[in-house]
């Protein structure tokens, strides 16, 4: 009883914990969001959102580096905190800028960005491959 009243984490629970956090986000990202985009980019080319009046091709393309490039990146624990920051960007794009904050339908862009958030604040973790390479 006192163990699950304790504070405390070791080690092998946090490394855990954050390899499901990561696989767990990135997988769901990989496959809800950025392989729909991928497989529907010619409907969506001339009609996604341009917060940034960079052209709808553009910001579709941004959107999916972070969506897939990115993610493949996080779920594998390659360069993890470098490749969390576009994920960040465009969830923060996401429910500032297209959701216009924290009101309305906007709940999974808010847990996706704060699951990536916490990735980035944590690290890849021991189970990855920039564990494996000491990194």
């Amino acid at each position: 009883m006192k163990r699950l009243l304790s504070t405390a984490c070791s080690e092998t629970a946090f490394n855990i914990a954050v390899l499901l956090i990561r696989v767990t986000f990135g997988l769901l990202l990989l496959v809800n969001h950025g392989i729909d985009k991928l497989k529907h980019f010619a409907e969506r080319q001339n009609s996604f959102p341009d917060p940034f009046h960079i052209g709808h091709m553009p910001s579709l393309m941004l959107v999916l580096f972070a969506e897939v490039f990115c993610a493949v990146f996080v779920i594998l624990g390659l360069f993890t905190r470098i490749m969390t920051i576009p994920i960040v960007i465009t969830f923060l794009v996401a429910v500032f800028m297209i959701h216009k904050g924290f009101r309305g339908n906007n709940e999974v862009a808010v847990i996706y960005l704060a699951g990536f958030f916490s990735t980035l604040l944590m690290g890849p973790g021991k189970y990855s491959i920039d564990g494996a390479m000491g990194k």
